[in-house]
């Protein structure tokens, strides 16, 4: 089971486990990581699962579609390089110990 390491607006490191298949966003709302609003469910429709990708780990990450690219012009907080939507981030064995920050704001 992959470990997902989300790193809190304060610098607090929360890892938690997922689910091979399920995305990052699913991973998140089922173990309580508050900062991960999901207001469409995954559907990407709402960019309120903004995460900036570790720069160790934006490499290893599927391509981003031109739907999430869309979508991240309109994130609440400042769009960077390393910007993904965590529905789109679908997580493989060979993502364990992914790291995703989280941003002050989703909405």
């Amino acid at each position: 089971m992959p470990t997902i390491v989300f790193i809190h607006p304060d610098n607090r490191s929360e890892s938690i486990d997922a689910v091979v298949g399920e995305s990052a966003m699913q991973a998140a709302t089922g173990n309580g990581i508050d900062e991960i609003v999901a207001e469409c469910g995954g559907n990407a429709m709402c960019a309120t699962c903004h995460v900036y990708v570790d720069e160790n780990w934006i490499g290893r990450l599927a391509a981003m579609g031109d739907e999430e690219n869309a979508l991240l012009d309109g994130v609440a907080t400042e769009r960077q390089p390393s910007s993904r939507l965590s529905c789109q981030i679908k997580i493989e064995q060979g993502l364990d110990g992914l790291v995703l920050r989280l941003p002050e704001r989703q909405v």
